[in-house]
């Protein structure tokens, strides 16, 4: 076992600055790529004192569960929270999965901080360091009892899981699927199985990135937290790099409390803050019904952090059609140019068809060909490239991936066939396109669409339910949209650039008005 931290115990922090320390010397010992791996990035101090304070309940005995625990600091912070009130529990116990053996002498170390920093309180404290597969061991678990509550059940989970994606066909998934549970990353396995295996008003406190609240890929996961939880607060921070700045880790993040099997309470406490010390918090409750809408099938958990945000949903739930009601549909780009690259071209040449990428996308059309640019611009038209075009005709482009810097997260534009001269054309797989049955849209409703996916309302929604910056065909068709009147209305509004913003929201605020003064009235 390592030695343990000299420092005295008495003070509030000193666990935990102790463990902080551990935290930062192994990281810095560690490379970010052997960390990625394996999916791990160490809590720093303040983020596990702040999920410690989540929890609500008193229990005599407690039962703590930190799967994936690195060098312990959520357990930690967890114990330390508990011993400071007045009604201490009588013991505590806790049990941490941990696989990284180079982590396990520190895990060792904070398990010894915390015996004795119970000791001092009178609390009974037993730790015990399982250098285990969590997700094995916990599935075999569920299984031995039928999912029925089990005698290892925990009052307490915190966690802070891997980040890594579940392949196909490998041993985890195979694992996971004997217990019903489909997963896309290790974050949402290790989540689903510790709901699990939390008892009935147990707690749950983790933290995780954003992607789970959005898309098809977590849609499973999504219905079966939410029909095993009660969400009572989820906190997001603004900045996409400060969670765990120390790691260069990207994603954008969210810490979520809820309890297990206890009816949805009617409000959800959604907080943000930017800095790590959380001293810039703002907190508002906010209707459940606004987080997740009852009526949503895919049960998108929209995260309505600022004031304006109720007003952002009820100013597009004026919006009613669906891409299949006005007749379109939405893909993606059938180029995938890695598979394809033997038939690109840089230039056009005879027997070619123009190639569009997101780098074509100018003034709210696609300019083609870009000479001099990184991408080629055109692709061979043969027996092996037949099916992954489309004829000419005016179509709107979206990227699926837009830099964080970038002013919106939804950038479209109009392909319009009477600028390039060419029976086909090719969309690269980083593009999604809206089309009618496979084919172009009457030119108004191309560009009319294009306006409204380029407005701020549209933006502003978005941004409540997604905190990636990938735009996916299934969000698209999530989406509600102008009636195709409208939309060919707004398509009036653009000749031969896209509008400034301030036109394009002034003519989407026209048509939203007109359609309320249509709603009041028929409403």
């Amino acid at each position: 076992m390592a030695h343990v931290c000299e420092s005295t115990l008495h003070a509030e922090t000193s666990i935990l600055s102790c463990i902080d320390r551990a935290r930062m010397t192994f990281s810095k010992a560690t490379s970010r790529e052997d960390r990625s791996t394996i999916g791990q990035f160490l809590t720093p101090a303040s983020i596990a004192r702040f999920m410690a304070s989540l929890f609500e309940r008193n229990v005599a005995a407690v039962r703590i569960l930190d799967p994936g625990a690195g060098s312990g600091s959520l357990f930690a912070a967890l114990t330390e929270q508990l011993i400071s009130k007045p009604d201490r529990p009588e013991s505590i116990e806790v049990v941490a999965y941990e696989t990284d053996v180079s982590i396990v002498p520190h895990l060792g170390n904070t398990m010894e901080l915390c015996r004795q920093l119970c000791a001092e309180a009178g609390v009974a404290y037993q730790g015990t360091v399982r250098c285990e597969d969590f997700i094995s061991v916990a599935v075999a678990q569920l299984n031995n009892h039928l999912f029925a509550t089990s005698p290892d059940d925990f009052t307490h989970v915190i966690l802070n899981p891997p980040y890594k994606k579940i392949n196909g066909e490998t041993q985890t998934r195979k694992i996971l699927s004997s217990a019903g549970i489909e997963a896309s990353n290790l974050y949402a396995a290790f989540v689903w199985l510790a709901v699990c295996l939390t008892r009935p008003g147990g707690e749950i406190v983790a933290i995780t990135p954003r992607s789970f609240c959005n898309g098809p890929y977590f849609r499973r996961f999504r219905k079966a937290l939410l029909s095993l939880v009660d969400l009572r607060h989820i906190h997001a921070f603004e900045s996409r790099k400060e969670a765990f700045a120390d790691d260069s880790v990207l994603q954008e993040n969210v810490i979520f409390h809820a309890a297990r099997n206890e009816h949805q309470t009617a409000t959800v406490k959604i907080s943000v803050s930017r800095g790590l010390d959380f001293s810039d918090m703002q907190v508002r409750e906010v209707s459940f019904q606004n987080v997740v809408v009852p009526t949503d099938p895919d049960a998108f958990i929209h995260l309505l952090e600022k004031d304006d945000a109720r007003q952002v949903m009820e100013r597009m739930s004026q919006f009613s059609a669906t891409l299949d009601e006005l007749g379109i549909e939405v893909s993606t780009g059938r180029v995938v140019d890695f598979r394809a690259r033997e038939f690109l071209r840089e230039d056009p040449q005879p027997g070619t068809v123009p190639l569009i990428y997101p780098c074509h996308f100018e003034d709210g059309f696609v300019h083609w060909p870009l000479k001099g640019g990184r991408k080629p611009n055109a692709i061979a038209s043969s027996n092996g490239t037949a099916d992954l075009f489309v004829p000419a005709g005016y179509y709107v482009l979206t990227k699926r991936f837009t830099a964080k810097e970038e002013r919106r997260r939804i950038v479209g534009v109009v392909y319009d066939p009477t600028r390039i001269d060419s029976p086909q054309v090719g969309f690269e797989n980083h593009l999604n396109y809206f089309h009618c049955r496979g084919h172009g849209l009457p030119p108004d409703l191309a560009r009319g669409l294009a306006v409204f996916l380029n407005s701020s309302l549209l933006d502003q929604y978005f941004r409540l339910f997604s905190g990636h910056t990938q735009v996916n065909a299934t969000d698209l068709r999530k989406m509600r949209y102008p009636s195709r009147e409208q939309m060919s209305q707004l398509g009036r509004e653009m000749t031969s650039t896209l509008p400034d913003q301030q036109s394009i929201d002034a003519a989407v605020e026209k048509v939203h008005n007109e359609n309320g003064q249509t709603y009041n009235r028929h409403g």
